[in-house]
Formats: C-alpha cells, sequence, structure tokens
C-alpha cells in the first residue's frame, strides 16, 4: 500500500504542478515542444492519464488497442489542424473527454471495443486538434509530431500503470480517483 500511496502522491505532484505552467508558449524547436505541449496542460495530462487508468478493467482487445487509438485520434486531429480545417467545440470536447473518463472509471465502465475505441478517437481527436494548432512556428511536423506522440503514449501508460495498481487494490480506490477526475472535468468545462 506504501507503493500505491507514493505513486498516487508523485502523479498529483506531476498535475499540479503542471497546472501552474498550463501551456504558457512552448520551447523553441519542433521535438522539445510536442514532448512539452501534453505534459504542460492539466487537462491533456488527466485526460491521457484517465483513458489509460481506464482501459485496465477492459477487454484483452480494448486494453491492447487503446495506444493505437490515441494515438490515431491525435494524429488525426493533429492532421485536420494543420490542414487549415476548423473543429467546433475544441476545448468543450478537452473538458468533456475528462469529465467522461472520470465517469467511467467512478463507474467501473465496460465497453466493447467498437464503442470505447470510437470513445477515446473522439477525445483524442481533439486534443489531437489543439496540439497542431499550437504548434509553434517554424516548428519541424514530423519533430513535433513524434515528440507529442511519445509524450501522449508516456502519459497514458502512466495512467494504465496507476490502473493496474488499483486492480489489486479495493475498487472504491478507483471509484474515488474516477470521482476526483469527473469533478476535475466539470471543474475545467465551468472555468
Amino acid at each position: 500500500m506504501k507503493h500505491t500511496a507514493k505513486l498516487l502522491t508523485a502523479a498529483a505532484l506531476l498535475a499540479a504542478s503542471a497546472s501552474a505552467m498550463a501551456h504558457p508558449g512552448h520551447a523553441e524547436g519542433g521535438f522539445t515542444s510536442g514532448l512539452l505541449h501534453p505534459m504542460l496542460g492539466l487537462d491533456h495530462l488527466l485526460a491521457m492519464g484517465a483513458i489509460g487508468f481506464w482501459s485496465v478493467r477492459q477487454s484483452n482487445t480494448m486494453k491492447n488497442a487503446t495506444p493505437a487509438f490515441v494515438i490515431g485520434g491525435m494524429v488525426l486531429g493533429a492532421a485536420l489542424a494543420w490542414g487549415g480545417l476548423s473543429l467546433p467545440g475544441v476545448e468543450t470536447g478537452i473538458t468533456f473527454s475528462v469529465l467522461v473518463a472520470g465517469i467511467l472509471i467512478a463507474t467501473l465502465a465496460k465497453l466493447p471495443t467498437a464503442v470505447g475505441g470510437t470513445l477515446v478517437g473522439a477525445f483524442m481527436l481533439f486534443h489531437g486538434f489543439a496540439h497542431g494548432a499550437e504548434m509553434p512556428a517554424g516548428a519541424t511536423l514530423a519533430a513535433y509530431l513524434a515528440g507529442f506522440s511519445i509524450a501522449t503514449l508516456a502519459i497514458t501508460l502512466v495512467g494504465r500503470g496507476l490502473g493496474s495498481l488499483m486492480l489489486k487494490a479495493d475498487s472504491r480506490f478507483s471509484r474515488g480517483v474516477g470521482g476526483v477526475l469527473a469533478v476535475a472535468g466539470a471543474y475545467l468545462a465551468a472555468a
């Protein structure tokens, strides 16, 4: 139990420090900017971590496919932004992803792969659009894409790791994490 408490404390501190620096203007250079972008926004951290956390309780197919759904949605969303297309409600979609992911965790919801994959892909479409739209001038597209893809996978896998730890604990802990995430999503939506 001590190990779980330490991991949760570390995750909370990471999230708190990131919220103080949310989207401050990114470092120059494509890869570094892409790598930092998902980590510097509390909304991105919470959504990607929550999706990883939630995926642990899903079928093996959904759990194994979650990273592909996450990256696929991110890349598609970024491509829409880079192609000059508009996507209405981006910020609403991002905050809604945190809220819904929290509810899914709190209710221990298991979804069929087609439904869960579509939901994850749709959530990440909004996040990817925001990442693509905020690519710094002068950054190379391939390097920026590689940076935010690596960061996205890392955050999702950390969430999965925390979710795996919670599988061994009483389900009330997972429900509590989901409740906190849902409240955070509601707060972000209201802010």
